[in-house]
């Protein structure tokens, strides 16, 4: 039998939207995938995938945000 803690949460509809509205106003803020990762739980696919959803431009792989904290 199946343990049911085990298994996966899907985000679907509005919860969706929400998450990864949630997640691009972060992303945009400044925060990195890694730290998203590590405060949502989800995994970094996850992350990029509901990123993606939301239609996010992307910094390109290693990029720093500049100091300050501009965009």
């Amino acid at each position: 039998m199946t343990d049911t803690s085990q298994r996966r949460s899907y985000l679907t509809g509005d919860a969706r939207a929400r998450a990864a509205a949630d997640l691009k106003a972060r992303y945009y803020d400044g925060a990195t995938v890694r730290q998203l990762v590590t405060e949502t739980g989800y995994s970094h696919g996850r992350v990029v995938a509901l990123l993606r959803f939301a239609k996010t431009e992307m910094r390109p792989r290693g990029a720093r945000r500049p100091a300050g904290g501009s965009k």
